[in-house]
């Protein structure tokens, strides 16, 4: 009884530590004093860039000769694809065999959302292989293994897991989807990111792809018809398409020390594969050239949309313009290590510009506000310390975004080894939390539509679960953010309670499955199936009326914070690609340098009004939903600690 005083004491006194706002869930509603703005002075120059490497057509070939050897050698015919760093295709090619489609895994109590749904093979391949590329970076290797480990119900996902919370990205598969309005499509050349079809995959059977140590790209797999996920991390599986793309990568295999199974998070080592090479059948090295494989043993295949070249492609150089990312000049961004993205052709996609919402908020954000909230963000990015970098102390790398309280996208900078999905995810986030602090919410959702034109009762069954739960939570009443969104999202409520029902914007734990998560699943299932159409689906992923505020989808997972002036919403911030305290911290310690620098013309909202103040009678117990997180010993250059306490 004593050790369980002890522990009990020391997890109290560590809560205490986290990071939140004043009177947040981490600080027991307790204020603290608000310090007087201290900026620290941002290192020059402490990225390094990724050298601009990318695979040859004659390298793309030996990779998929390499996946058709053993894939050969398993009687496991498969769809096989590979695909650049920003995500072009290069290469698709169906093995004389293969399933023509895989299903979307269906649900264990009848189908929801995207459950059970049937799609050209090819796409599943080249969602895989983007995500392989997507989720990594110079300092992680992510595959699709790992990325099952990160959105499932339970973090780690397993039976004996069960009362553990869900994974920390949560939500992240429906990201980069084929209707962002952000990510480029094949009309638009090279320039990156490009769409997914099926948005990220956590199906095992996509690794990322390195040359001379550096990021290049993705690899990905489908040959049993099953796009699903591994429910089980305690047992070890033997899966073929994960060891075709094992087979494709060799000689491009991620560097051993940056693999997902160096890296913890909440304790718990990441899965890189099951299966190494060890396991396979075939040798790579002495795999039959493509000339000899392509038109026996199969052909590339055009994706409408995606892909349509006959011929192997060779990749686009990362940090090139003509990839869709590149090093801002100095008139582009105060920052020397600062990424924008780039139309190809020299011009700034997002630069920082004033708010769309004059209309409706009567001092907008302003072009150079939004140049100060992207400045301080990156500022603190510079000295936060990576969660999921190697090697360790590396500093943090992601996306930052600014949108209105339309949505409209005012600016986006990134570190130059940001990974890519962070991108999306960003703004994601950052139009999420604009859209549920807004007073229009409610309105929104329940006038969202169908195909055919009608209302949609399976997102107003939202609007009514979460009224009835949390009043005026729709209305604008209070500050919310993703990490209050993400309470609310979870199939158990509070998180990983599985006696307790699920969160009002989660199905039911029957329904649900990383592919109906609930309102985030259900306001682009529609989108979705267009995109898998002949017709495609415009760049807008909702149908909810007036300005489009989710054009690229609901993110679910932390890391976007309101931004007001005194207390009115005039828009938000996101932040994606490294942990989500980290992603957490660098929103709102951004935001409230940026508001000290402008002389208080803007900032974090009035604690009264947070959702950290929101506590939800769910007997026997009260839950308080959250703010912020904010992570220990935060900073590589200060010892400081609880740094977004007070503010």
């Amino acid at each position: 009884m004593r050790a369980i005083a002890a522990l009990t004491a020391l997890s109290l006194t560590l809560a205490a530590c986290g990071g939140g706002s004043t009177g947040g869930s981490d600080s027991g509603g307790v204020p603290a004093p608000t310090p007087g703005p201290t900026p620290t002075p941002t290192p020059t120059g402490v990225y390094p860039v990724p050298a601009q490497e990318a695979l040859t057509v004659a390298e793309v070939e030996r990779i998929v000769a390499q996946a058709v050897a053993e894939a050969s050698a398993r009687s496991a015919p498969a769809v096989i694809a590979v695909v650049d760093r920003v995500g072009n295709p290069l290469a698709i090619f169906t093995m004389t065999g293969a399933r023509a489609t895989a299903t979307l895994r269906p649900g264990t109590s009848g189908n929801t959302d995207l459950q059970g749904v049937s799609v050209p093979a090819q796409l599943a391949a080249l969602a895989k292989a983007i995500t392989g590329a997507y989720l990594s970076s110079g300092g992680n290797a992510f595959s699709t293994r790992t990325a099952s480990q990160i959105v499932q119900e339970h973090f780690p996902p397993s039976a004996a897991a069960r009362g553990l919370e869900s994974g920390p990205l949560f939500g992240v598969q429906f990201s980069q989807l084929p209707c962002s309005d952000l990510s480029a499509r094949a009309a638009q050349g090279l320039i990156g990111p490009k769409r997914s079809p099926l948005g990220l995959a956590a199906d095992p059977g996509g690794l990322p792809l390195y040359k001379n140590g550096v990021l290049v790209g993705g690899i990905g797999v489908m040959s049993d018809g099953d796009y699903g996920f591994d429910p089980e991390i305690q047992d070890v599986d033997t899966d073929d398409e994960e060891l075709v793309a094992v087979a494709g990568s060799t000689g491009f295999a991620a560097p051993t020390e940056i693999r997902a199974e160096r890296i913890t998070v909440d304790g718990t080592t990441l899965r890189f594969t099951d299966r190494d090479t060890e396991s396979l059948r075939s040798t790579p090295a002495s795999a039959p050239g493509f000339a000899t494989v392509n038109g026996t043993r199969g052909s590339l295949t055009a994706i409408p949309g995606y892909y349509n070249s006959a011929a192997i492609q060779a990749g686009t150089p990362y940090g090139s313009e003509a990839s869709g990312l590149r090093k801002a000049t100095a008139a582009e961004f105060d920052n020397p290590d600062a990424f924008i993205l780039t139309n190809g052709a020299g011009g700034n996609r997002y630069a920082p510009r004033g708010g769309s919402d004059a209309a409706e908020v009567a001092q907008p954000l302003t072009a150079a506000e939004t140049r100060a909230l992207l400045e301080e963000a990156f500022k603190i990015m510079t000295r936060a310390r990576a969660q999921i970098r190697r090697p360790l102390d590396s500093r943090a790398q992601v996306s930052i975004s600014i949108v209105d309280t339309r949505g409209q996208a005012l600016g986006i900078v990134r570190a130059p080894d940001a990974p890519i999905f962070g991108t999306d995810v960003s703004l994601q986030k950052a139009r999420s939390v604009a859209f549920f602090s807004g007073a229009r919410a409610g309105a929104d959702l329940a006038g969202v539509t169908t195909a055919a034109g009608g209302p949609d009762a399976n997102v107003r069954d939202y609007v009514t679960r979460i009224n009835a739960l949390v009043p005026g939570l729709l209305s604008g009443q209070f500050a919310v953010t993703d990490r209050a969104i993400g309470n609310l999202a979870r199939p158990y409520f509070p998180d990983g309670e599985v006696a307790r029902g699920p969160g009002p914007l989660s199905r039911p734990i029957a329904n649900f499955s990383p592919f109906s998560t609930g309102l985030q699943s259900a306001l682009i299932a529609q989108n979705l199936a267009l995109a898998l159409s002949a017709s495609d689906t415009p760049q807008a992923c909702t149908f909810l009326p007036g300005p489009n505020r989710l054009a690229n989808g609901l993110q679910i997972f932390p890391g976007g914070e309101p931004i007001y002036r005194g207390n009115v919403l005039i828009g938000a911030i996101g932040v994606s690609g490294d942990g989500i305290d980290q992603d957490d911290m660098i929103g709102f310690l951004g935001l409230f340098n940026a508001g000290s620098r402008l002389g208080g013309a803007l900032g974090n909202p009035p604690a009264a009004i947070r959702s950290d103040q929101i506590v939800i009678a769910t007997p026997p117990s009260n839950t308080r939903l959250r703010y912020v997180n904010c992570p220990f010993a935060p900073f590589v250059d200060t010892a400081d600690q609880n740094v977004c306490q007070g503010k």
